[in-house]
């Protein structure tokens, strides 16, 4: 194997997963559920799609939408007690089927929810029965030699919500200042209290 043009075929299989999604009206509407949401914005996702909504709960709260979190398996064992009335659920599966996701916006909806957004990619995923807007995915092929190692739909799923999340710091109009009160620290802080 050469492993320099495998590296380039890797690389090159997850940006055209990327520039294949379809770009509809669902974006929209999610972006202005997230933006009205009169209670707090939860991200969630089971194995791989968890990092991948614990990054976008990160990169809203330092770009002026506050979000947390909640692993779907310990939402079973207390961490439901987060939700109240009026919050927004964010859920990540590329299958839309996993069991642990499904269960929590099932009985978030019994906490009077505001709201579901969900990302996924198959299209008879119950994620989409229990979603108020679903953005696709589309169809991905995986890259891996066994075709199941989820890269290109994680690349997919992570370049989706950095879309939705800078859309709405461009509709909120965050400056620079704003945005340092929020990233103080580091390279991004002291790059954000430098006026040019």
């Amino acid at each position: 194997m050469q492993i320099e043009r495998r590296v380039r075929a890797i690389l090159d299989s997850e940006a055209e997963a990327i520039k294949a999604v379809s770009i509809d009206a669902s974006y929209g509407k999610a972006v202005e559920l997230i933006e009205t949401c009169a209670g707090k914005i939860i991200t969630t996702g089971m194995g791989k799609a968890g990092f991948v909504a614990h990054k976008f709960a990160a990169i809203l709260s330092s770009t002026a939408t506050p979000a947390v979190f909640i692993h779907p398996a310990e939402a079973a064992h207390g961490d439901l007690g987060m939700l109240a009335p009026g919050d927004c659920i964010v859920a990540f599966s590329t299958s839309g089927k996993t069991r642990e996701v499904l269960e929590f916006i099932q009985l978030s909806r019994r906490m009077n929810i505001g709201s579901v957004v969900g990302i996924t990619s198959h299209t008879d995923s119950g994620l989409r029965e229990l979603s108020d807007v679903t953005i696709n995915m589309g169809v991905i092929k995986e890259p891996c030699p066994l075709g199941m190692t989820p890269t290109a739909s994680m690349a997919v799923m992570a370049a989706i919500g950095d879309a939705l999340a800078l859309v709405l710091m461009e509709k909120k109009s965050v400056t620079r200042e704003q945005y340092g009160m929020r990233h103080h620290g580091g390279y991004l802080g002291k790059k954000a209290r430098i006026v040019e």
